[in-house]
């Protein structure tokens, strides 16, 4: 919980597009959108670790 605190403290893209989706009452797309983003950090952690070949074979 911590992390998510610190990451939307922080003025990140992220943070304006929840506020945004949170203010325009598009709240059913929030999910969508973190489900995105947590594929993109797993793209990202995959390709700067070992594990990039485990994690390719899920796709």
């Amino acid at each position: 919980m911590r992390f998510f605190k610190s990451f939307f403290s922080r003025g990140s893209e992220a943070r304006d597009l929840i506020e945004f989706l949170w203010k325009a009452k598009l709240w059913f797309l929030i999910p969508f959108v973190a489900v995105l983003l947590l594929f993109g950090f797993l793209l990202i952690f995959a390709q700067a670790t070992g594990v990039a070949p485990f994690i390719y074979t899920l796709f």
